[in-house]
C-alpha cells in the first residue's frame, strides 16, 4: 500500500500599529507545496501594539487554514507547517526561549500555541524583514 506524503504549507505573516500602541493591522500568506493554492489577506485589528498585531495576523492566518483543510476534509496533523516571520518576539516566545510577561501577550501566546498544536509538523522560522515585505507585497 503506498503511503501518502504529507501536505506541506508555508505561512509567512506580519502585523503592525500606526504608533505604539495605536491602530493595528496585519497581513499574511499560506502556500500549499507543490500548488498554485495561495490563502492572503490584509487585516485591521483596532488599536493595539505592534507586537499584539504580529500575534493577531499569525492567529488569524492558522485560523484560516484550519478552516481550509477542514473545508477540504484534510486532517491539520497530517500537515508539516513552515511558520515564517520577522517578528523575533513571537516567534521566540512561542518556542519557549523567551518568556510572554505581560498577560495580554501571553493569552496571544497562549492562543497562538494552541492553534500550532493541531498541526503534525510545525518550523518557527525567522526571516529577514525585506523578505517578508517580498512574500506580503507591502
Amino acid at each position: 500500500m503506498k503511503r501518502l506524503r504529507p501536505a506541506r504549507y508555508t505561512l509567512v505573516f506580519d502585523g503592525g500599529s500606526r504608533g505604539n500602541p495605536g491602530p493595528m493591522y496585519g497581513s499574511f500568506r499560506i502556500q500549499s507545496a507543490g500548488s498554485s493554492s495561495v490563502i492572503h489577506a490584509r487585516l485591521a485589528f483596532g488599536r493595539g501594539t505592534n507586537n499584539e498585531a504580529e500575534y493577531r495576523a499569525l492567529i488569524a492566518a492558522l485560523e484560516a487554514l484550519l478552516a481550509d483543510l477542514e473545508r477540504r476534509g484534510s486532517d491539520p496533523a497530517e500537515v508539516h507547517l513552515d511558520v515564517r516571520g520577522d517578528s523575533l518576539l513571537v516567534l521566540r516566545q512561542l518556542s519557549g526561549a523567551w518568556k510572554a510577561q505581560e498577560p495580554r501577550m501571553a493569552a496571544l501566546r497562549d492562543r497562538a500555541r494552541r492553534l500550532l498544536e493541531r498541526f503534525g509538523d510545525v518550523r518557527l522560522r525567522h526571516q529577514e524583514r525585506a523578505r517578508t515585505v517580498a512574500v506580503l507585497g507591502h
